[in-house]
């Protein structure tokens, strides 16, 4: 089934959050400081992977319209939170779920469509800038070189 609705913004990614809590990477963090990336990740979000991975998360979804709008209405787009983890060198999720406001008027069924397909949405999103928006620098086979250039997220439509 494919949902056919505007592709919202991209989500403002708000750190610092404990990765211990985050259900994609489940590593300790030993220093709280420790840099998660979320400004160059939002840069490349903006910059189009958020439309192309919602594009092709939207293809495949099992989301009605009328419970995408829930989803709206309690800005859980805005929720997501993407992060690197410099331990596992992979992009880490956090994918909302329904407030519980949201809950008590909706039939379980649809809570669980929901909150499973907005999981869905943050693997999308997070393989989709492994595999397609962040390049792995031949040298210390990470993703992120030292020093960045502000033009190197650019949208794969600008080719």
């Amino acid at each position: 089934m494919t949902l056919d609705v505007p592709i919202p913004d991209a989500p403002s990614l708000r750190g610092a959050q404990p990765r211990g809590e985050y259900e994609a990477i489940d590593n300790p963090v030993d220093n709280p400081e420790d840099d998660y990336r979320r400004e160059e990740l939002e840069t490349i979000l903006a910059s189009g992977a958020w439309g192309d991975a919602f594009a092709e998360w939207a293809a495949h979804t099992g989301l009605t319209p009328a419970n995408f709008e829930i989803v709206l209405e309690y800005e859980l787009i805005d929720k997501f939170d993407f992060y690197w983890d410099a331990t596992t060198d992979e992009v880490g999720y956090r994918s909302p779920t329904l407030p519980q406001a949201a809950r008590d008027g909706v039939d379980a069924e649809v809570v669980g469509d929901i909150d499973s397909e907005l999981d869905t949405l943050g693997r999308v999103v997070s393989e989709m800038l492994e595999n397609d928006y962040l390049l792995r620098d031949d040298e210390s086979y990470g993703f992120f070189p030292d020093a960045i250039s502000d033009n190197s997220y650019e949208s794969r439509d600008e080719e």
